[in-house]
């Protein structure tokens, strides 16, 4: 495409597409960022009457366009915010972008965005993210794809709302797109190192230059390393440490003709030990771990210990590796894009799961998976002169992810359970009464066998997933300057999963029922005959064998009688008490799939669409208005708890073919849809910026992934709703000093939700998101000799109101300690003193040498302000709650040289 022919009102009629209100990103709105001006591309748009102002390119419409003109929801953050904050990976984008929130759960490749309130719990590995990420306009499925500090980063977009009618895969909420820069023809580079605070050191580097005439290269490497922000206790290892590194390498075919090629390859790997969990409030289970020799830290009392007690090394190992080739073709007026990928990551994650220094689970594998994916996108776009352009294309996505996670009991299990029984039973049950009672009432010898260490749940799926859509818009000028743009997407997703599950805990694989079953019908049998016999008390068996032998007839129509009783009532708790020990059946079977009832496939399809007009009032102010809607594929539960939904559960019944103890549950998500209704107004002057949007926006059937303590249970949450206002802006009050102002107000409520793990949720407000969030931000960038050597400071203040903690993005169970019950969301605040308030200040100070070197101090997170970012209900340990406490100050040097 020919950049220099753009004039502002012909970029106007040719790039207005998919989106909503365009919002700049504080830092970005500051207009002069320096790696975008040394874009040879972006030097070359010419805006003939364009002041002063905002003159960054983005390709959130899949085609380039400036900032300022494009009508969608969009925050860029710069290269140069990225090295001046020291941004290090996507979760530290946040801290920037105030509509985005980046949670770290019980892993490394457990990382979750949300946008505007949306966004999907990363624990479970079936779950696409809600909010899709694209490295260089390749989708990555999964956000462990991409969390590596790249080198030649140009610019991160995020779009804000549903992105489908252009992404199509699974942007239902927002899209996060990676942008790096392209290999040049000149000669140049950069090295970078720097040291911090708990041993922190980054070193990268990145060089690019010609081959030939016509082919250009660049290649980037790095190395994260830091020791743990916690302590285990336990054997004084550091929890949360840094050790990641990265290559990354490409090649430019550009001979200045109508054929353009680009080849990249990148490789990263992580080994680290993740993630630290606190203890939030203790119970008396909690109680019963330190009697038998465990420990467990008190976060309450000790909040800047940073103190974790695990006997497990939670160790992270993911490597990423992958390759695409983008191609363009122009056609006079037309051009054709091609992006083809393949990429492989595999993952694996050791985890104390009951996170307490006691042997109780050893061997805790929550997570081995290989993903391999296949991309393929086809487009072709118009830069017609006249009032009508369009852009459509096709993609196609083939995906097979291989997962694997078990729980097996150590020695320290055995006599925690044992504890646990005495308190459950009042003191009347132990662990070796009840081996000897079942084992006489199923005839089976159990002694030694409950709770034993070995035993566990080994888990095993596969998921085959293969998807295309088919997507375009229209923009067309009825009148000058009023832009009318129409878009649509079709998708069609299909996804099959092969279950592979064995639980080999003997206790949760016994028949309660049935035992409880035989156990009425002995009771009520000797009771029978001894009030028969005239006895006061119950038969013993000789007595009851020799009426039996004397009386066959009385015998069977007593025996028939009692039966019946039994088989009335040995589902109700108050005649079979075996049912109060339900709960320690920690690991039920699970019903392998495909089965005769469940196909375990799903074969979906939607349209999206979306309808927007763009008026430009005067060169410097813009109003636009759009409605969008967004589409998210079905999803399967891909993990122990991937359990039939209720009415399969019933037919494995009637057709007595579900294995033992089975439970209904959710093994999979219907499709999540999305609705945005946008308006706004974005000006831009000399020294001045300021763009305000105001939306309503809403979710049908999302996607919510609940952790209950002992198990995950994945829903559809009806109906959730959202209005939002963003505004952000900027000022130049003098050529050196920029301040910029981001913030967004939200208030999320449940339209209808009335299926929720703990009752109807509905009108309830949504928990976890904060009601505002603002960046302030500062940058001092003033020559200071005739040399031409710079002082750069640069400041961001953080700022998210408070908000009930909750479990992941979207969804928290916890106990109500003076009741016991179940409680989801703010119903009861009082009850649940677990609330989060964000306020993160960050700064840097660097000199900067006119030849190009920079010498940077720098500091995050400066006032030290520390929270819980998440909670959720210790495992197996009653009304306890766990969390994952956030990152401390972070602060060193930096050195960087430019060539």
């Amino acid at each position: 495409m020919n950049f220099n022919r753009f004039g502002r009102k012909t970029a106007v009629r040719t790039a207005l597409l998919a989106g909503a209100a365009a919002i700049t990103l504080p830092s970005a709105a500051i207009a002069q960022d320096q790696d975008a001006a040394d874009s040879d591309e972006e030097m070359a748009i010419e805006f003939d009457d364009q002041p002063m102002g905002n003159v960054i390119v983005v390709t959130a419409t899949k085609r380039e366009q400036t900032l300022q003109e494009v009508p969608v929801a969009v925050s860029v953050t710069s290269a140069e915010t990225i090295e001046r904050a020291q941004i290090r990976d996507i979760s530290d984008l946040a801290t920037v972008v105030p509509s985005l929130r980046v949670s770290q759960l019980q892993s490394a490749f457990a990382t979750s965005y949300s946008i505007r309130g949306f966004g999907t719990d990363g624990n479970n590995i079936g779950l696409e993210p809600s909010v899709a990420m694209f490295v260089d306009g390749v989708y990555r499925s999964r956000a462990v794809s991409q969390i590596s500090d790249l080198p030649d980063i140009q610019r991160v977009e995020v779009l804000r709302g549903p992105q489908s009618t252009l992404f199509g895969k699974n942007a239902s909420a927002g899209v996060i797109s990676i942008v790096t820069k392209e290999p040049e023809f000149e000669f140049s580079g950069m090295v970078e190192a720097s040291y911090g605070n708990y041993d922190a050191k980054v070193v990268k580097g990145y060089v690019t230059g010609p081959i030939s005439d016509s082919i250009a290269f660049s290649a980037g490497a790095g190395w994260n390393n830091r020791d743990g922000f916690l302590t285990n206790g336990f054997n004084g290892e550091d929890i949360n440490d840094r050790n990641r590194w990265f290559t990354r390498g490409q090649l430019l075919f550009d001979n200045g003709g109508a054929f353009k090629a680009r080849i990249i390859g990148d490789y990263d790997k992580i080994e680290e030990r993740c993630c630290g969990v606190v203890n939030v409030r203790p119970s008396a289970e909690i109680g019963a771990i330190q009697l038998i020799g465990g420990q467990v830290n008190d976060f309450r009392n000790n909040p800047d210990g940073d103190v974790v007690f695990t006997d497990v090394d939670p160790i992270n190992e993911i490597e990423n590796y992958g390759i695409s080739g983008h191609l363009d073709y122009e056609i006079g007026a037309l051009t054709l894009t091609s992006i083809t990928s393949y990429r492989e990551t595999s993952l694996m994650a050791d985890q104390d799961v009951d996170f307490t220094s006691l042997d109780a689970v050893t061997g805790a594998n929550i997570g081995d998976a290989a993903i391999d994916t296949f991309t393929q996108e086809l487009r072709i776009s118009s830069d017609f002169d006249g009032p009508l352009n369009f852009l459509l294309g096709g993609y196609y996505f083939d995906e097979t992810v291989d997962t694997s996670d078990q729980l097996v009991f150590g020695d320290g299990f055995r006599p925690y359970a044992n504890l646990l029984l005495q308190g459950a039973t009042g003191g009347t049950q132990n662990v070796n009464t009840l081996e000897a009672t079942l084992s006489a009432l199923n005839g089976t010898d159990y002694t030694g066998q409950f709770f034993a260490e070995g035993q566990g749940f080994f888990n095993n799926i596969v998921q085959d997933n293969e998807a295309y859509s088919i997507f375009g818009n229209v923009d067309f000028e009825i009148i000058d300057s009023l832009v009318l743009t129409l878009g649509a997407n079709y998708t069609k997703d299909k996804k099959q999963i092969v279950t592979n599950s064995t639980s080999t805990d003997v206790f949760s694989n016994i028949d309660l029922v049935g035992s409880g079953n035989r156990a009425i019908f002995a009771q009520g049998l000797a009771t029978q005959v001894g009030t028969i016999l005239g006895l006061g008390r119950p038969a013993t068996q000789a007595e009851i064998g020799a009426f039996a032998g004397g009386n066959p007839a009385a015998f069977q129509q007593v025996s028939a009688g009692v039966q019946a009783f039994a088989d009335a009532n040995d589902t109700n708790p108050a005649v079979n008490p075996l049912l109060a020990l339900t709960p320690f059946q920690f690991l039920p079977p699970l019903q392998n799939c495909p089965n005769p009832v469940e196909t375990c496939s799903t074969n979906d399809d939607d349209w999206s669409w979306n309808v927007r007009l763009a008026y430009e009032i005067s060169p410097t102010l813009n109003v636009y208005a759009s409605w969008a809607t967004g589409y998210k594929a079905p999803s399967f539960n891909l993990s122990r708890d991937s359990r039939p939904l209720p009415g399969d559960f019933a037919q494995l019944q009637a057709q007595g073919i579900a294995v033992t103890n089975l439970r209904p549950g959710t093994r999979f998500a219907e499709a999540e849809n999305s609705e945005v209704f946008e308006i706004g107004i974005k000006g831009n002057w000399a020294y001045a910026g300021a763009n305000l949007t105001v939306f309503q926006q809403t979710i049908d059937d999302f996607q919510a992934n609940t952790f209950t303590g002992t198990s995950f249970i994945l829903s559809n949450a009806g109906k959730q709703e959202t209005f939002g206002i963003e505004f952000d802006g900027y000022v130049r009050p003098a050529d050196s000093l920029t301040l910029n102002v981001a913030m967004t107000y939200l208030d999320p409520i449940y339209d209808s939700f009335e299926n929720s793990p703990v009752g109807d949720l509905s009108g309830v407000q949504v928990a976890g998101v904060p009601e505002l969030s603002a960046v302030f931000g500062a940058t001092w960038d003033k020559e200071i000799n005739d040399a031409g050597d710079r002082i750069i400071l640069r400041g961001d203040f953080s700022y998210q109101s408070q908000v009930q903690v909750l479990n992941g993005l979207t969804n928290y169970i916890v106990v109500d300690p003076a009741t016991g019950e179940r409680d989801f969301g703010p119903a009861r605040d009082a009850a649940l003193p677990f609330t989060r308030e964000v306020n993160s200040l960050n700064a840097s100070l660097t000199y900067a040498f006119d030849m190009g070197l920079e010498l940077t101090v720098w500091g995050r997170n400066l006032l030290d302000d520390r929270y819980i970012s998440t909670i959720f209900p210790s495992v197996a340990q009653g009304q306890a709650i766990s969390g994952y406490p956030n990152q401390p100050r972070t602060y060193g040097v930096a050195a960087k040289f430019k060539f």
